[in-house]
């Protein structure tokens, strides 16, 4: 064992403060990671808060990180002493499973272990995650990082990246198709621009009619205001692809009317009261509701490589450890733009 430093909360209603810990030395397949930069995402928030239940204490939060390879087990093959790479949101599965063997780790069977707030087999306790100094992964569960991209930006790829390109590129997302991405926050503004690399003209949905330039600028072809019935009409019937990344409670049906026979809406975000739907909405064009969680370690891979051939990051504020708590409110108020990331260096 080594004696590690990060950021916990020790219930739901305590802040974010200084904890130190034990991560398990590294075994035959393991990788040792400093940790220099970690995403701070959304579901960090619901987790730190108890806001969808079953949050282990102390909750170290992060599933975003890139660092340097410190060290490596006797029988680890793909990484180096001195590497960069990466952890998303898993550290492992049972690889025995129908989904595991598929490369859909993210749909264990057995129930994949998550970063944070999961059973740690190695320690008999509960995986600790990101806001910390370093981490200890199967090599299986690591991601190399490519070259020439800040890694700093890097760093929220590992959520916001996979989980949105994993349904565009399920839904086979490309020339010729028009595309609803549906927000504009930290995943909305990654599918804006993984939508555009893939080739697709974009339509961003927003409430915020501030956010046009940006929304432009990130490679949306048109912005419509959801607030404006008028605007919302004019787009009926007309969408081969929707991906909606709302978290908040919204009207999931006015999005739905807006595709095409035999369109999808494919919902990421995940907001904590149920949504109304009327069946109807989806038998008189037979469309397709659905849902995507991330992607599995190949898929995460091919993204991290499809970004670095398009020159694709998340836009980012850097933020130092001890300014977390004051981010967790910023967020909540959409005053970010798009992702806080933590430098680990200020820890």
């Amino acid at each position: 064992m080594f004696h590690c430093y990060g950021y916990a909360a020790t219930s739901s209603d305590t802040p974010l403060a200084p904890f130190s810990f034990e991560r398990r030395d590294p075994g035959p397949k393991d990788v040792q990671i400093e940790i220099l930069y970690c995403g701070v995402c959304h579901s960090d928030l619901h987790r730190v808060r108890n806001e969808w239940g079953g949050t282990i204490y102390p909750c170290v939060p992060g599933h975003e990180m890139v660092g340097r390879v410190t060290a490596v087990g006797t029988e680890v093959t793909k990484y180096k002493v001195g590497d960069i790479a990466g952890v998303g949101v898993m550290v492992d599965s049972c690889r025995q499973c129908a989904n595991c063997r598929d490369g859909l780790e993210q749909f264990c069977d057995n129930g994949n272990t998550e970063t944070y707030n999961s059973y740690d087999k190695h320690t008999g306790g509960h995986t600790l995650g990101g806001y910390s100094s370093h981490i200890v992964v199967d090599e299986h569960f690591v991601l190399r990082i490519p070259e020439g991209l800040d890694p700093a930006a890097v760093a929220p790829l590992l959520c916001a990246g996979i989980t949105t390109y994993s349904p565009l590129r399920r839904w086979k997302v490309g020339p010729g198709q028009k595309v609803g991405i549906v927000g504009l926050g930290g995943l909305g503004h990654m599918g804006v621009k993984i939508a555009k690399a893939l080739g697709a003209h974009v339509v961003l949905f927003t409430t915020s009619s501030g956010k046009a330039k940006d929304a432009e600028r990130l490679g949306a072809a048109e912005v419509v205001l959801s607030t404006d019935s008028n605007a919302m009409a004019q787009q009926a019937n007309s969408f081969d692809f929707i991906l909606d990344t709302i978290s908040a409670r919204h009207d999931v049906a006015a999005y739905l009317e807006l595709l095409r026979r035999d369109g999808t809406l494919t919902q990421v975000g995940v907001p904590v009261e149920p949504q109304p739907i009327h069946a109807g909405t989806l038998v008189g064009k037979r469309r397709n509701y659905a849902g995507s969680a991330i992607g599995g370690i190949a898929e995460t891979q091919e993204m991290l490589d499809f970004c670095a051939k398009h020159n694709i990051v998340s836009d980012v504020e850097l933020i130092s450890i001890d300014q977390v708590n004051e981010a967790f409110e910023r967020m909540l108020r959409s005053d970010v733009k798009y992702r806080f990331v933590i430098d680990m260096k200020t820890r």
